[in-house]
């Protein structure tokens, strides 16, 4: 009887611990998980904010009026600072990244204060104009390190979890792709010239309060609904399994981590999306791309009918790129001929079979709204005189954008071109004035995988 008894309490005992096992199990996988999708979007992030610094540093180098420089210096001083926040964000802790941090720092730093002086008393000088021009070169090799490491995430899925793992290995050489990728980025920082600059530094804001506010009277879905809302916006059976969880805590909105893989596939999808309204805000897969099949062109029109299919209306693309493999849109929708900047969605199609492969839309969530007064007060002609008289006109647009105080404007979009450098002018529809100076990227090379 006692021996029954005992061999009971065993096997009771055995069936708790596998319980408990299993269930510890899943509490890794969830975290891992977890994890991956904050690494994956704290990266691409940083790499889409390294290309901004660099385009904000060359606009200056174009600009006389000391406002127009002021304010260009303090977005690359914003932008900096969410550049470091991002490279923060990732598991690089076990390396030194010292070079690649100090150069943000003293980009940052250098427009920090160059905007809070008087620009129209204390001019830049020579030297400072010297340094523009240095931290623009510095900020596009950067740039050409981090798309290429990108390129190579994206054709190779290397996995962020794994990175980490490796870095935490003890007594074994350290052999990882984006490890790898981050230490030849750190060496190409290394030999950059010291800047004389001050040690004032700032935190951006983000997104995240603005997207709260916008969504705030929406309502709360399920995790269940989530799932389903997901297997819409992919167009996926019921079949493949998707697996919810809460987003961080960090953020100002409620939101669900989304990961789905195929039964017997090498693809997963990591998506992000709003508890409030069930608004995917962003989307990456991981799989093998092949050789190219398609052309950029198509993949573009593939891009525009994934929006289309999930309800996107009168989009439009004004932005096409290749990265290996790749191609990356930026789609806006156009209202009564006007585009409007603040809701652009950007998309990523894989050029091997047409697939969406990535998606953002957080800007296009946040800022959606009914919109109304679209007429300008100045005519082409009008808005046009206001330009620099050297800069040949090429093309226009009406546009709303949002202007260096962050108001949306509406302006006249010119494109132009002095000598060989294409620039891109926003001139205020109501008043003239010129809102923003952008100079346009050339051409970007395909980038080849690590």
């Amino acid at each position: 009887m006692i021996r029954n008894v005992i061999i009971g309490l065993l096997a009771v005992a055995l069936i708790g611990t596998g319980v408990w096992g299993s269930n510890q199990a899943s509490q890794k996988e969830s975290l891992l998980v977890n994890n991956e999708n904050n690494y994956q979007r704290a990266f691409h992030d940083l790499t889409f904010h390294i290309d901004q610094i660099q385009d904000e540093v060359g606009s200056t180098l174009a600009m006389n009026s000391k406002e127009q420089l002021s304010s260009s210096l303090a977005d690359v001083w914003r932008i900096s600072s969410m550049a470091q926040s991002e490279l923060g964000q990732l598991p690089l802790g076990m390396m030194a990244l010292h070079e690649t941090e100090a150069l943000l720092d003293k980009i940052g730093d250098f427009s920090y204060e160059t905007t809070i002086r008087d620009l129209g008393n204390e001019p830049l000088s020579d030297e400072e104009y010297k340094q523009l021009q240095t931290y623009y070169d510095q900020s596009g090799e950067i740039k050409q390190e981090l798309r290429k490491l990108q390129a190579s995430s994206i054709k190779n899925q290397l996995k962020w979890t794994e990175a980490e793992e490796a870095m935490s290995s003890e007594g074994e050489p350290m052999d990882n792709s984006i490890v790898n990728g981050f230490q030849n980025i750190d060496d190409k920082a290394k030999g950059y010239s010291e800047a004389d600059i001050g040690t004032k530094t700032g935190v951006a804001a983000d997104l995240d309060e603005e997207l709260a506010e916008q969504i705030k009277q929406e309502e709360r879905i399920t995790k269940e609904e989530a799932a389903e809302k997901a297997r819409q916006f992919l167009d996926i059976p019921d079949s493949m399994q998707v697996n919810v969880e809460e987003l961080g805590k960090s953020l100002e909105f409620e939101g669900y981590s989304l990961t789905i893989e195929e039964p017997e596939g090498e693809d997963v999808i990591y998506l992000d999306m709003t508890k409030r309204g069930g608004y995917p805000l962003w989307l990456l897969q991981s799989r093998p791309i092949d050789d190219q099949e398609i052309s950029l062109n198509k993949a573009s029109k593939k891009g525009l009918q994934f929006l289309e299919d999930n309800g996107f209306e009168n989009m439009e693309m004004i932005d096409g790129k290749q990265y290996d493999t790749v191609g990356n849109f930026q789609f806006v929708p156009v209202l009564d001929g006007v585009r409007i900047y603040p809701e652009s969605v950007y998309v990523e199609t894989a050029l091997d079979d047409g697939e969406v492969v990535g998606y953002k839309g957080v800007e296009y969530v946040t800022n959606h709204k009914r919109r109304e007064d679209m007429e300008p007060v100045l005519s082409k002609k009008e808005a046009q005189e206001k330009i620099n008289p050297n800069v040949e006109v090429m093309e226009s647009h009406l546009a709303v954008i949002e202007n260096q105080n962050e108001e949306e404007v509406l302006c006249y979009e010119f494109f132009g071109t002095i000598n060989d450098d294409t620039y891109r002018i926003y001139i205020n529809a109501e008043d003239g004035q010129e809102e923003i100076v952008e100079k346009m990227k050339h051409a970007e090379p395909v980038y080849d995988t690590m």
